[in-house]
């Protein structure tokens, strides 16, 4: 486990929460599972799955009614981050405000981080 003791690894914007909590009382989940794989042109891209198990090593991550799980190879990627959900006339999703993106690409759908060539990611 990452971070700082007493200190959550992601916090979550009240949007956020309501949708995250709105999506697993639909749908019985246990929570949203995010972590990343190699991909997009900036060379990373967030991944977001419902869970229905939370696996040993996730860093788990409860705020009112919703709950993040980390996955074990994102926790140090993901330290600090504000997860949001947005709703526009044209999209509705999930954000990252994440401090520690060098990088992202114009769509914003693909990061990169610093020094991280040697992270063995899944494609």
């Amino acid at each position: 486990m990452f971070g700082i003791p007493g200190k959550n690894a992601v916090t979550m914007t009240p949007a956020a929460e309501a949708q995250i909590a709105r999506l697993m009382a639909r749908d019985g989940h246990k929570g949203l599972r995010i972590g990343l794989k190699k991909g997009g042109c900036a060379g990373m891209e967030y991944t977001m799955e419902f869970a229905n198990e939370i696996d040993a090593n996730d860093e788990v991550v409860e705020q009112g009614d919703a709950r993040v799980m980390i996955a074990p190879m994102a926790q140090m990627f993901l330290f600090g981050t504000e997860i949001d959900y947005q709703t526009s006339l044209l999209e509705s999703g999930f954000q990252f405000n994440n401090p520690n993106v060098e990088d992202a690409c114009g769509c914003g759908e693909s990061i990169k981080f610093k020094d991280v060539s040697e992270l063995d990611l899944p494609q």
